[in-house]
């Protein structure tokens, strides 16, 4: 077998492990955040309940995007490191994983303080959610973005 096609095998792992984890990870925040949760809230008589099991998706999301994320991460660095990826394509998992991160433990511990004291309908719970719909808006947008980086790089690698 020839070292081309030797080195194209030998790369096929990490290759198909970054595609996997991004479809996990920008699948389900797209799937949860922009398809499940509206509709939860469009169907469901008691918006309570809505916000109780949308609540739980997120934090599902959430937990899957740190996995998901550092493993990507690391692919990043690895790739960067032998030269075959741009220093955009570690900075955008980084941010992303930044943002799940501040999401996670910065906002829904708040949030869930809030709610447990019965202020669920208050201005600072209004105000931490708003905050917790921008950063996930952000990771979206960011995971689009390194997608169609990557995509984008790929393609130039194979020309």
């Amino acid at each position: 077998m020839s070292s081309p096609v030797r080195a194209r095998l030998r790369d096929w792992g990490p290759v198909a492990l970054e595609q996997l984890l991004t479809v996990v990870w920008l699948g389900s925040l797209w799937t949860v955040g922009y398809l499940v949760a509206p509709v939860l809230f469009a169907t469901l008589p008691e918006r309570a309940l809505a916000g109780q099991v949308a609540g739980r998706l997120f934090t599902l999301v959430a937990w899957l995007g740190l996995g998901c994320g550092a493993a990507l991460l690391a692919l990043a660095l690895w790739r960067w490191r032998r030269a075959q990826a741009s220093l955009t394509l570690v900075l955008l998992p980084a941010l992303m994983l930044l943002l799940v991160l501040t999401g996670e433990f910065g906002l829904q511990p708040r949030m869930a303080e809030l709610k447990a004291v019965g202020e669920s309908g208050g201005a600072m719970f209004a105000r931490l959610h708003g905050i917790a719909a921008l950063l996930y808006l952000a990771e979206s947008l960011l995971g689009l973005g390194w997608l169609v980086l990557r995509v984008r790089e790929t393609l130039r690698r194979a020309a």
